[in-house]
């Protein structure tokens, strides 16, 4: 099998919505003969059968297959705002002010604020002066540097949403986090920011790396997180959850949902002592560990699990938290309602992510999803028609 039609039957396969795995169950085969099979390596099969049923399963025509070049993603590129957030990373920060530390921290919250209702672009327009100013400040108190890293990881955090797009400069802004955390002494900084760093290692693949730095992290700051209150309660909770994250990124082996499972066992026993009264914009509490098992299971290529679970979470409880975090939360189900052949399920979630955060559903993940569900149902309906002409796509 030649590695150009693996492609085209990974980009199909993409294309149609399915995981690795989906595709193997409608080939009889398993996740790895797939993985193989799109990688060029599965040279002693018959070609032609091969090709004939991965045609069917995918609904094209096979000269589609063997012909066709893979069609390229449509060009996409940062907002404006955010690429000059970017861009301000590497530029000498000299250019901030020695500030009074009651006045950083109402212009950090601000940018927080903006994040957690979902205005990305106006948390990136103040974030480059936030910083400039935050690291002339940071030498003055202990305060001032947990701002510091506060403003370090909320750039992260944003830049995390662009994907491939930020995903260097976001990793960049992370261990700058960090730094600064550490250089503050405070465990709840140090947490938080450990949990960007944690994530800019599931951006770059290293799922393993990611959940054995977060679970260390969560062991090695528990007791001084457990004395800080529901912050520190909050960070310890979510640093077990991004380990849970990192650990399905094996696929889905005996291994990986056990691991996925220790770690969300961890963060609902630290959300039981918690409760719901989630603190440093983190929603954290039993809701967004609930979340997190949906997101788990999806990600341990079980769609129909994780939209039955979705299913079991009271929606009241949902709606208390932020909307980023509400936003997020609909993302995946629409995921797994796509995968699930639940399209209107899919897009009536798609369509309340957008009336609550019409930037969440504008990251290029979610316009690619958008997409796939075009590409899904045989003749979209005005709704879907005019989501993804909000999203830029091609009608």
């Amino acid at each position: 099998m030649e590695t150009g039609i693996g492609r085209r039957i990974a980009y199909w396969r993409d294309r149609r919505g399915f995981t690795q795995s989906d595709f193997g169950r409608l080939m009889g085969q398993s996740r790895r003969w797939v993985q193989d099979l799109e990688g060029g390596h599965r040279q002693t099969d018959p070609r032609l059968s091969v090709l004939e049923r991965a045609a069917e399963a995918l609904r094209i025509p096979l000269e589609r297959l063997v012909t066709d070049p893979a069609p390229e993603p449509p060009v996409q590129n940062l907002p404006a705002d955010v690429a000059a957030l970017v861009d301000s990373l590497h530029t000498p920060t000299r250019a901030g002010n020695v500030v009074a530390t009651e006045d950083l921290k109402r212009r950090v919250m601000f940018c927080c604020q903006a994040w957690e209702s979902c205005h990305y672009t106006a948390a990136a327009r103040d974030l480059p002066s936030v910083l400039a100013d935050a690291h002339r400040t940071a030498v003055t108190s202990g305060e001032a540097a947990v701002l510091q890293s506060r403003a370090y990881q909320l750039t992260a955090s944003l830049l995390f949403k662009y994907g491939d797009l930020a995903r260097t400069p976001a990793v960049l802004a992370a261990e700058r986090a960090l730094i600064a955390a550490e250089s503050s002494g405070d465990a709840v900084a140090i947490g938080a920011a450990a949990r960007r760093v944690a994530r800019g290692l599931l951006h770059q693949r290293r799922h393993a790396a990611a959940s054995d730095y977060a679970t260390t992290t969560a062991e090695a700051l528990r007791p001084d997180l457990e004395r800080a209150g529901a912050a520190g309660l909050s960070t310890l909770g979510m640093l077990y959850l991004v380990a849970a994250v990192g650990a399905t990124g094996g696929g889905r082996t005996p291994q990986a949902v056990s691991a996925a499972t220790d770690r969300l066992d961890e963060a609902n026993e630290v959300a039981q002592q918690q409760g719901e009264a989630a603190a440093d914009f983190t929603s954290f509490g039993p809701t967004n560990v609930a979340l997190h098992q949906v997101d788990v299971l999806l990600r341990l290529d079980d769609a129909w699990s994780a939209a039955e679970a979705a299913q079991g979470i009271d929606r009241a409880a949902v709606s208390s938290l932020g909307r980023e975090r509400q936003a997020r939360h609909l993302v995946t189900t629409a995921r797994a309602s796509a995968l699930t052949r639940r399209r209107e399920d899919a897009l009536r979630d798609l369509l309340e992510a957008e009336r609550l955060a019409p930037q969440e559903v504008a990251r290029p993940s979610v316009v690619q999803l958008v997409g796939q569900l075009l590409e899904l149902v045989p003749s979209p309906g005005p709704e879907l028609r005019g989501l993804a002409q909000r999203c830029g796509l091609p009608e």
